[in-house]
């Protein structure tokens, strides 16, 4: 990754894109992280790897990345004040759920913007994210997003932007509800008589290493499906309810990810 980034927010995301981008063989010199009030547990990520930090854009050399790692409603505010740091081969990336990628030309001019949708497993380098980039982009800053994406997880592209939304619906917002399934199962254990923490410790470990396993497998979710379930067996009884025609827990998954769709939409 030979070339330059100004990294614009230093929190929890942009905090996981600097370990995965330095442990993917990164130069720090390569990058500038602009925050006005980092945390001290970055600050010393900072200053460990002498990545160069700075409060505001006073003296920041114009970057062939610029990555607003900032939260949706701070953006409006804050992109007026980065125009000096996009410069003619500069493609800005923003990774902020709701920003279109009109918002970035209104506030920055007509210049090459990518609109990324990671999600919260990139905190641990295993996020997925989506990628959607505007008709000045080209394929070289594609491939420089490309490779700062894929270094906290797996990334793929899409060309319409609409369905950033059903993507948020599913893998933006997905993680909550892989938790709720965690919590729902741990909840159940206890009331089939289970103690309080090892029924967790069930439904956590079972959840994190159902989902290893179908991320090493070749078999798809329903072929794993039907080897763990035997004719008649405790796994079909559980099935049995929780796909059961009316109310089963694809209906409720269908209903749930088309309402985080259309309220993504709608901050659009």
């Amino acid at each position: 990754m030979n070339f330059s980034v100004v990294l614009v927010g230093a929190g929890n995301m942009g905090g996981a894109m600097l370990r995965g981008w330095i442990s993917n063989g990164m130069s720090p010199t390569n990058i500038t992280v602009l925050d006005p009030s980092p945390s001290d547990q970055m600050r010393s990520i900072l200053s460990k790897n002498k990545i160069w930090h700075a409060e505001n854009p006073d003296g920041i050399s114009v970057p062939d990345v610029l990555l607003l790692a900032i939260k949706p409603q701070m953006m409006g505010s804050v992109l007026p004040t980065l125009v000096e740091l996009v410069g003619e081969n500069t493609v800005v990336v923003s990774v902020a759920a709701g920003t279109a990628l009109s918002s970035i030309s209104d506030a920055l001019g007509d210049v090459a913007a990518i609109r990324v949708m990671p999600n919260t497993p990139s905190l641990v380098l295993r996020g997925m994210s989506i990628g959607c980039k505007n008709n000045k982009t080209t394929d070289e800053q594609r491939d420089q997003v490309n490779s700062l994406m894929a270094a906290i997880g797996k990334i793929e592209w899409v060309e319409d932007e609409k369905l950033i939304d059903a993507v948020t619906a599913v893998s933006g917002s997905g993680p909550a509800y892989v938790f709720h399934l965690a919590e729902c199962m741990a909840m159940a254990g206890v009331k089939a008589g289970l103690p309080d923490k090892l029924a967790m410790t069930l439904a956590i470990e079972t959840v994190s290493g159902a989902g290893e396993l179908l991320r090493q497998s070749e078999d798809t979710p329903a072929t794993l499906r039907k080897n763990v379930t035997s004719p008649n067996g405790t796994t079909a009884a559980a099935l049995e309810v929780l796909m059961r025609e009316n109310n089963g827990m694809c209906e409720l998954f269908e209903e749930a990810i088309m309402a985080a769709k259309k309220r993504s939409e709608e901050l659009s």
